[in-house]
């Protein structure tokens, strides 16, 4: 079992900058791929950023240019980078986590396996 715990969320103004962390215990996520979704109100969970058990990462369109996933694995943390942010990014951020090494990055909340609770990101303009 994976547990997986969001932090950094916050509100901010638009063009200010965040870093979300994503802590995991129980399990080293070094083979692990681990993502970033969100969801607004009255939305669908949308993904945002994911980077696989080797290393790649992929990004949504939207956050493409802005946002950076990395992980560190000395402190089984991945982290989101979000610069430049939007009033369009206000959202609850989630965590994600599975252990499948598949050779694309899945990029649909049923893929994941594990969750956190999430971290609110509130964007003003």
């Amino acid at each position: 079992q994976v547990q997986l715990v969001e932090s950094g969320g916050g509100l901010v103004q638009a063009g200010d900058s965040l870093r979300l962390s994503c802590v995991a215990s129980g399990r080293t996520l070094r083979t692990y791929t681990v993502a970033w979704f969100r969801q607004a109100p009255g939305k669908e969970r949308e993904f945002v950023a994911g980077v696989r058990w080797n290393g790649f990462s992929n990004y949504a369109d939207s956050v493409q240019g802005r946002f950076t996933i990395s992980r560190d694995k000395a402190k089984n943390t991945v982290y989101l980078q979000m610069n430049s942010l939007k009033p369009e990014d206000t959202a609850l951020y989630y965590c994600a986590a599975h252990s499948r090494m598949t050779t694309v990055t899945s990029t649909t909340p049923v893929q994941y396996d594990y969750w956190g609770q999430g971290t609110q990101v509130t964007v003003s303009s």
